[in-house]
Order: structure tokens, then sequence, then C-alpha cells
């Protein structure tokens, strides 16, 4: 499935800062947490998360440090700050009243037909 990128870009703030709520991570093990949390359908590219993580930190929400895998290579992990936490908080609480409002208005049409088709409980005949 190929997600809308403005879908993607309003959703990438709380994604990154809830992966780092779970621990600190690098660039590379964030794109393997999204597409791992989404089964598949988000597929970042370092293009779009780097300056993702780049904003943040600018906002204070992110910090980040070097450090030395054990393969000698240099990562830069990321760690959410408190500001972070509250922000991540406040993303929470709006993306819930948007989803609650998302399944209500979806849960509405289920009950209702297509244009053009008659209700189901309007071509069976009563009393059967």
């Amino acid at each position: 499935m190929e997600i809308n990128k403005d879908l993607v870009a309003a959703s990438s703030t709380p994604i990154v800062l809830a992966i780092l709520a779970e621990g600190d991570s690098y660039g590379y093990a964030i794109l393997q947490r999204v597409r791992e949390l989404s089964g598949g359908d988000l597929e970042w590219t370092d293009g779009m998360l780097y300056p993702v993580l780049h904003r943040l930190s600018r906002l204070g929400l992110v910090e980040s440090r070097w450090e030395v895998a054990e393969s000698g290579r240099r990562r830069k992990y990321y760690r959410i700050t408190p500001d972070g936490r509250a922000h991540l908080r406040e993303q929470q609480r709006q993306w819930q009243a948007v989803d609650a409002t998302l399944r209500g208005i979806w849960h509405t049409l289920a009950d209702v037909p297509p244009i053009g088709r008659p209700a189901l409980s309007a071509t069976i005949p009563q009393g059967v």
C-alpha cells in the first residue's frame, strides 16, 4: 500500500518521538523500526528521516551523540528529551482525537448504503 506523502509527513514527528521514547536509537534502526511497526506499509528513506531528526533537534525535542559501534563505525544516536516527551504526549492526544473522529465517521458511513444502491433491509421481503 502506498501512503500519501502528506500523511507520512504529518505522522513523522509522533512516530519518531515514540520510537525514541522506547530507547535511544540511530537512523538505520529507526528506519527499520518504522518498517516493522507499519508491517512494511511505511518505507521511509534517509532523505525523509534525517530532516525530521534535525528539525526535532533544533526544537530541543531530541538530542544526539556520536558512538562507535562494535564494527568500528561511528553512529549518531538520538535520544528524546523531557520536552520531547511532553510534545509526544500532546501529539498522542491530538492523533487520538483525529483517530476517534475518523473511526466515528467511517462507522457511520458503514451503515449508509452506497449511492445508487438500496439498503440491504429494503431488498429483503418482510415476514420471510
